[in-house]
């Protein structure tokens, strides 16, 4: 992996936090993600399935998770299967884990190959109650491709019609949405590798060059540091550009005055950061283009002032709303009178202000987690309001990554230039020799 190694004391960690949730007598199965076709022969990069690298650590495909607390034999309380290796596999296809490195990445001693999977859990069965699945219940996943997870269901419950099926899921979402130091320390390191990228790009930009340019500029100094890549579809919209809210054909040439929305992040170690910026293409704010950008960066400060134990997500996008709005009024585009008298389901604001304030970050960019709950520490949000006006080509999105804390929160990006001033002086400064 491209990665350092990660302490195995988290997995072993959260295995046992997760094991405590069960009922009695319970086994739980969890799999890999499928590596995905594309043509031919071909296959997209392999990206493993977030719940089982939480428990195990394990990093590849074919790979199944067994954990059994009150299995009568000690050895089967947790069971890794994996795919067998060979000299011949290695050749193709380079080294993948060996039973004792299984072991050190994971902390799990039985470890057996895959194809003995269907005996021995069939030989686990008849001492369990309950058997835990895992499905994807992220509230706006779309799954229109059957999941390894999905054909592993459906063969359980053919296979085994009679056993009480219970759902992972629940347990996963809760213990995801706390993330432990080194989780933290995870997210961390790719939020540090997304600042050398941000920085990198206010070097090379200027009027003329293509948005892909910027994007092929963030993704060499990803890889270079490490990370696969970026931790989501990246967004580089110029122009007009910056008012579509998920704008990725980034293939537009880039022009003086124009504003740039960036919104691009690189993954460390399957953890993501999440990074929105907009900045001049020319290197030099304009009157307007300024005061769009600090009105959003004013909410930005107080809503991340707003991340603290007890918050509840949809309250605080509630009070975003408010300040997006007397904000839109202190930029001329409706007076309070029009946001009183307006007849629309949604406020006057949605039409610069569509989208939410925060969302929960980790293994997935929106991680799992329930937005109607108090917000505790230890979990991670994205901070990020802007102000989209089309009419005038302007769209503005300041995002950062909070760690909610006992105290204040912490901004995860605090070292990521976000002034105007800061960018702009970063922009303008000599080309040293």
């Amino acid at each position: 992996m491209r990665y350092e190694s990660i302490s195995n004391e988290l997995f072993i960690l959260n295995r046992k936090n997760y094991t405590q949730r069960l009922k009695s007598k319970s086994i739980a199965i969890f799999n890999s993600n499928d590596r995905m076709p594309t043509n031919a022969d071909g296959t997209m990069p392999f990206r493993q399935n977030s719940d089982l690298f939480y428990l195990s650590g394990v990093d590849q495909e074919e790979s199944i998770l067994v954990l059994f607390p009150d299995a009568r034999d000690e050895k089967h309380r947790e069971i890794l299967f994996l795919r067998e290796t060979s000299e011949l596999i290695a050749i193709w296809e380079g080294e993948m884990l060996t039973k004792q490195a299984a072991y050190e990445v994971s902390g799990i001693r039985t470890v057996y190959w895959l194809e003995q999977f269907e005996q021995i859990i069939h030989t686990l069965l008849p001492e369990a109650e309950a058997i835990y699945l895992n499905t994807n219940e992220h509230g706006r996943a779309k799954v229109e491709v059957e999941t390894r997870d999905a054909r592993f269901l459906k063969w359980f419950k053919d296979k085994y019609p009679l056993h009480n099926c219970e759902r992972s899921a629940p347990i996963m979402q809760d213990l995801r949405e706390i993330k432990s130091h080194w989780e933290v320390a995870l997210i961390q390191k790719a939020c540090d590798i997304t600042e050398k990228g941000f920085r990198r790009v206010l070097d090379f930009l200027k009027p003329g060059v293509m948005e892909y340019e910027v994007e092929a500029e963030y993704l060499h100094e990803f890889v270079r540091n490490g990370s696969r890549g970026f931790a989501y579809e990246p967004i580089v919209a110029g122009g007009a550009n910056s008012c579509v809210l998920h704008y990725i054909q980034n293939d537009k040439r880039l022009n003086d005055g124009d504003v740039l929305l960036i919104d691009a992040a690189a993954e460390y170690a399957n953890y993501a950061s999440d990074l929105t910026r907009t900045v001049p293409v020319n290197g030099r704010f304009t009157d307007r283009q300024k005061a769009v950008y600090n009105a959003v960066l004013r909410v930005m400060k107080e809503a991340t002032n707003m991340l603290r134990p007890g918050t509840i997500i949809k309250e605080l996008n509630d009070e975003v709303g408010k300040m997006i709005e007397k904000e839109l009024i202190g930029l001329g585009l409706f007076t309070e009178t029009d946001a009183k008298n307006h007849k629309g389901e949604q406020p006057l604001f949605k039409k610069y202000f569509m989208h939410g304030t925060s969302h929960f970050l980790g293994l997935d960019v929106h991680d799992v987690g329930d937005f109607f709950a108090p917000v505790k520490p230890g979990m991670v949000f994205t901070c990020e309001p802007g102000i989209y006006i089309r009419e005038e080509g302007i769209g503005v999105r300041i995002e950062n990554n909070i760690l909610v804390t006992d105290d204040a929160p912490k901004d995860l990006m605090e070292n990521i230039p976000i002034e105007v001033e800061e960018i702009e002086d970063l922009m303008n400064a000599p080309v040293s020799a």
